[in-house]
């Protein structure tokens, strides 16, 4: 079987990064990440985004979500998010679990969640019968493969802080985001008003390891606690470090995720040759998600995994990776040609 295109999840480790494990490997440091290398990487992000930015590493994207969620929030507050958001349909409910918390899913059918759409959620503030609105999540690069802009984002946020909410952002393909948007990650988050971002790398040439950043410290006095509590205190924190180090250095993270974006753009330019397959949402970053022949679906998947999003639409999802070539995706359409000729 062929890599396939089923997720950028799938793909391996950068060898940089792999060998940022490996250079780390040496000798003892303290643990839990009293040690240089997050040390150092911890200096990156505030670089990154603002010296007073507080970081947490975790071992996943779920757990930094709920990290994020959980300091933020009481077990009566609510979260609004996409229909499609992760923390909605893709975490087992971990964040309801961890949290305690109600999340209210908006209609959507971009992955983009609007000010329109979450106005039917923010009422019963101060109302004990009622769960209180907290919290306005989105993702970035969302669920259907879109990428919310700077203006979207503020606006959301402008919304959120009126209510006294907050924002977070689910930032599992935050690189991506970036190089769509050919911009630095601090001006579509902190800069736009974004309060919690977990900052994803996995997607991206990583081993394992996310990074919770929090834009206010004082929001954070628990927050300690509650990533020990909740099972993401990695004791040999340097092999999470050690591949920020490598993913920030010499922009790997930027490298890498311009290639992913530009073979998705190359799937999209072929797949517009074939007539039989309808592209269903914009291509702004690393997925392209199509209307398929359902009889050809199955062939296709023995050959080149890729997940069905709607089986009842025929909607497929097909994600590129930094290691993604032209060659598979070239091999991948012409395979395509002959199962609709």
């Amino acid at each position: 079987m062929n890599k396939g295109f089923a997720s950028d999840n799938n793909a391996g480790i950068h060898p940089a990064v792999l060998k940022a494990i490996s250079d780390a490997n040496t000798g003892h440091v303290h643990g839990y990440g009293d040690d240089p290398y997050s040390r150092e990487a911890i200096l990156l992000f505030k670089d990154e985004f603002g010296a007073d930015t507080e970081v947490f590493f975790v071992f996943n994207g779920t757990g930094a979500n709920v990290l994020g969620l959980s300091t933020i929030t009481r077990s009566y507050d609510s979260i609004v998010c996409s229909e499609k958001a992760h923390i909605q349909t893709d975490e087992c409910g971990a964040p309801e679990k961890f949290t305690g918390c109600k999340l209210l899913p908006v209609a959507t059918g971009n992955g983009k969640i609007t000010p329109e759409g979450i106005i039917a959620h923010l009422h019963g503030f101060d109302f004990e019968h009622h769960s209180q609105p907290k919290v306005i999540s989105i993702s970035q690069v969302t669920e259907m493969g879109t990428v919310y802009y700077p203006e979207e984002i503020r606006e959301l946020a402008e919304l959120a802080h009126r209510h006294h909410m907050f924002l977070h952002m689910d930032g599992a393909r935050i690189s991506n985001a970036a190089v769509s948007l050919d911009m630095p990650f601090r001006s579509f988050t902190r800069d736009c008003g974004v309060d919690v971002l977990s900052f994803g790398g996995t997607k991206n040439g990583m081993m394992l390891g996310e990074a919770v950043l929090f834009f206010n410290p004082a929001l954070t006095h628990e927050t300690k606690y509650l990533r020990k509590q909740s099972m993401q205190l990695f004791s040999k924190m340097r092999f999470v470090s050690a591949q920020f180090l490598a993913f920030f250095k010499d922009d790997l993270w930027k490298e890498n995720a311009i290639h992913a974006n530009r073979m998705a753009k190359l799937l999209e330019k072929e797949i517009r040759k074939i007539p039989q397959i309808i592209i269903t949402q914009n291509v702004d970053a690393n997925a392209v998600f199509a209307i398929v022949p359902g009889n050809i679906i199955a062939a296709l998947q023995e050959k080149y995994f890729f997940y069905l999003w709607d089986e009842k639409a025929s909607e497929v999802r097909w994600m590129a990776s930094f290691d993604t070539s032209e060659e598979e995706i070239l091999d991948f359409t012409r395979f395509i040609k002959k199962l609709v000729s």
